[in-house]
């Protein structure tokens, strides 16, 4: 059973883009995905995710995580939704 955003895991996402060069835009990040046969559902995932740097493939796997955890932004206490950055990259906020 495939778990995430889409009903596609993070492995499907990060199979998708197998041979790209970090670091790497979100755009970049759809391009290397349409080169790699992507579906329309994997690339929705990826549309998802938050627009910045990804410095990693760690750093995909937040942005997937935050996309997949209320379209990219957390919930701080009040129910309101955050996103932090910091230096170009993304942080998650405890």
């Amino acid at each position: 059973m495939t778990r995430g955003l889409g009903g596609h895991s993070p492995a499907n996402v990060s199979h998708h883009l197998e041979g790209i060069d970090f670091p790497a835009s979100k755009q970049d990040l759809i391009r290397q995905a349409r080169d790699n046969g992507a579906g329309d559902d994997v690339l929705e995932v990826i549309e998802a995710m938050p627009e910045g740097q990804y410095a990693s493939m760690a750093d995909v796997m937040v942005g997937y995580g935050d996309a997949d955890n209320e379209g990219g932004r957390e919930r701080d206490d009040g129910g309101r939704f955050r996103e932090e950055r910091e230096g170009g990259r993304f942080r998650r906020t405890p």
